[in-house]
């Protein structure tokens, strides 16, 4: 297939792992901020295959994993009133609140609906004005602009029953707080390619002049993947910190502008939870005063809420790579995608998803078999 299979070229790949194998000199540690990244790295054995030294750190580039714990269980209460539709991305479904999820609150009679668009959400609420139809709004900033241009519809249509529940986050804001926890050991990033489509790699700059590491913007296949991780290593090893793109066929420096202005009308900066993490500051959106009726936070009262997490599960660590799914005692026996005790095992970019998907195994478990065989 054209504009694929090019970006999987095992013989292009050994060339490009033999010339990491020239270039490195010292062990180097390299996270990647995307999930999809990861699961790419996980799924195609890359992460192994790299040269002894050359570590790959998972990031919090899932944006299901970091949505907070607090906003699931407010789309959930809200879920449970007789009068609203609450319409979601399928991969939320399934992600654990404090006591259930979205997909059991559904078999039990809640009017919870997948879809494949905000501006579905938007003609639900147009044929059924009976209803109030809620969209669950969470992301990154690649998703931000398509449900920034579904309020302005909805605006457009005089819609008084539709309504956002916004639990959008921000990358260069996590970035920093990784950067600045004295347990950091990330010394370049990967950066993902359809965020930078989005926001361009300006807001990187600032980042890697104040703390001298590499970013490199890299795609999702797995040629990008080697290509990005080759990119940051010869920084690494010549002293430098840059940002540079890999991704040149989608991403160029100021990104798509168009869709930063609607993200700019419709939404502001807030400081924002993230799942696992904690509260990092101006790292989130939230609709801006002229668009506060279309905010379901606002308009249902389900602030006093008290979110626990499963005390086993240990997704903060996974999330900013203190961590390996592998480390954890519930991974593949108590925790699995049929049933997740956290977010990172649900989402198809989860780091405890990719690594189960592979078929990483705990080493306790493995050596268990072994005895047992």
């Amino acid at each position: 297939m054209k504009y694929l299979e090019e970006y999987r070229d095992p013989a292009l790949a050994r060339r490009l792992l033999d010339e990491l194998r020239r270039t490195a000199t010292r062990p180097w540690q390299i996270m990647e901020v995307c999930g999809g990244q990861t699961h790419t790295l996980v799924r195609q054995g890359i992460d192994e295959l790299l040269p002894a030294g050359i570590r790959m750190i998972h990031g919090p580039g899932c944006p299901v994993c970091v949505t907070p714990l607090e906003t699931l269980d407010r789309a959930m209460a809200i879920a449970a009133r007789p009068e609203v539709t609450l319409t979601s991305f399928g991969d939320m479904l399934r992600v654990p609140g404090s006591g259930t999820d979205l997909l059991a609150l559904r078999a039990r009679g809640a009017d919870v609906r997948v879809v494949y668009s905000p501006m579905d959400a938007v003609r639900i609420a147009e044929e059924r004005p009976d209803r109030e139809v809620v969209f669950l709004a969470v992301g990154f900033e690649t998703t931000a602009p398509a449900n920034a241009m579904a309020v302005l519809h909805a605006a457009r249509l005089g819609l008084g029953n539709f309504s956002m529940l916004v639990s959008h986050v921000l990358v260069p804001p996590a970035m920093t707080a990784l950067l600045d926890s004295p347990d950091c050991r990330v010394e370049a990033f990967l950066a993902a390619g359809h965020v930078c489509a989005v926001m361009g790699w300006t807001e990187y700059e600032p980042i890697v002049e104040r703390y001298r590491v590499p970013v490199i913007v890299t795609g999702f296949e797995p040629l990008d993947l080697l290509e990005g991780i080759l990119m940051a290593v010869r920084q690494l090893e010549q002293g430098r910190a840059e940002v540079e793109n890999q991704y040149v066929r989608a991403v160029r420096r100021t990104g798509n502008t168009e869709a930063q202005s609607a993200i700019r009308r419709v939404f502001r900066v807030t400081d924002r939870a993230w799942r696992g993490i904690g509260p990092l500051p101006a790292s989130g959106l939230t609709l801006a005063d002229e668009y506060a009726r279309f905010d379901a936070a606002r308009r249902y009262d389900v602030a006093a809420l008290s979110p626990a997490e499963h005390p086993e599960c240990i997704a903060g660590a996974i999330l900013i790579g203190t961590a390996l799914p592998t480390d954890c005692s519930a991974y593949g026996v108590r925790c699995t995608p049929r049933t997740p005790l956290g977010a990172p095992m649900v989402s198809a970019e989860g780091t405890c998803a990719a690594f189960h998907t592979a078929g990483r195994r705990r080493p306790d478990t493995v050596t268990t078999d072994l005895r047992q065989g």
